[in-house]
């Protein structure tokens, strides 16, 4: 914003009003100051056509290794893969019984 001259988010209301987007002065303060956890399309191109960017410039993201999650039985006793594969049904065999 203060690359555009803005210095107060109040003066971003009227600009986003006049693309049809009505958002009160606090919610323009908690969306320029916080990280918004969603964001909907018409408001981020009305930001995109106020700024004269693209959305690259405005989002920022970060990739995170997440673990993997620990298998527990309904007893709390945690399943190692070798103990998965012991619970695996066994396939059926079809007999017929005139042999």
């Amino acid at each position: 914003m203060a690359e555009h001259g803005m210095f107060a988010t109040t003066e971003l209301v009227p600009l986003l009003s006049a693309r049809g987007i009505a958002l009160s002065s606090s919610q323009v303060h908690r969306l320029v100051t916080g990280t918004p956890e969603r964001l909907s399309l018409p408001v981020l191109a009305a930001l995109c056509d106020i700024f004269a960017t693209d959305p690259a410039e405005l989002i920022t993201t970060a990739a995170s290794n997440v673990g993997l999650r620990k298998k527990v039985t309904a007893s709390g006793e945690s399943l190692s893969p070798a103990t998965l594969a012991a619970l695996r049904p066994k396939r059926a065999r079809i007999i017929d019984p005139d042999q």
